[in-house]
């Protein structure tokens, strides 16, 4: 992978977002970045400016890409959730067409960033799981008894025969006559 220099990207950039710019294939061609990469570098840029600055609106894509909101990065979520928090009514439903989303994926995507900022749930317990708990105690407890009981009459029952013997050693089968 070749490496390209911040100043390089920048001026690449510039020309992609200038009134009237070439398109990104034709640019492309000519320095021999591929497409994607200068397609990264501008979406790089507008989430780095709109996350610094969002007072000032990004410039709009001379012909944007259809996307799905699955293909979004955390980061353009989270730029997405940031500009639309202010906004209401006729604004919001602008901006998500010209974003492409629906309000329920904004508002998922709201919730996910709280979720995030308040940081990884604490283990506990589930409402309901003491009284399982207990149910699952009292079982191993039965069993426990139970295998103990099993146990011990395997005892007796070797015991009983070291000492007696077993029953038909000493006795003759008595056949009928």
């Amino acid at each position: 992978m070749k490496a390209y220099s911040e100043s390089f990207k920048r001026k690449m950039v510039q020309r992609l977002l200038a009134p009237g710019a070439a398109s990104a294939a034709a640019i492309a061609t000519e320095t021999g970045v591929h497409q994607t990469t200068l397609s990264r570098w501008v979406i790089e840029a507008r989430t780095l400016a709109s996350v610094t600055d969002t007072s000032r609106p990004l410039p709009a894509p001379s012909a944007p890409a259809p996307r799905r909101p699955d293909d979004w990065t955390a980061e353009q979520k989270l730029v997405a959730v940031q500009q639309s928090a202010g906004l209401s009514g006729a604004q919001l439903g602008e901006f998500l067409r010209r974003e492409g989303l629906h309000e329920a994926q904004l508002v998922e995507w709201r919730k996910a960033a709280l979720e995030g900022l308040r940081g990884p749930a604490k283990p506990g317990r589930v409402a309901g799981d003491g009284k399982r708990v207990r149910e699952l105690e009292r079982e191993l407890l039965r069993k426990d008894k139970a295998l103990a009981e099993a146990a011990a009459l395997l005892i007796l029952k070797k015991k009983a025969q070291a000492i007696w013997g077993d029953e038909d050693d000493d006795t003759e089968l008595e056949t009928d006559k």
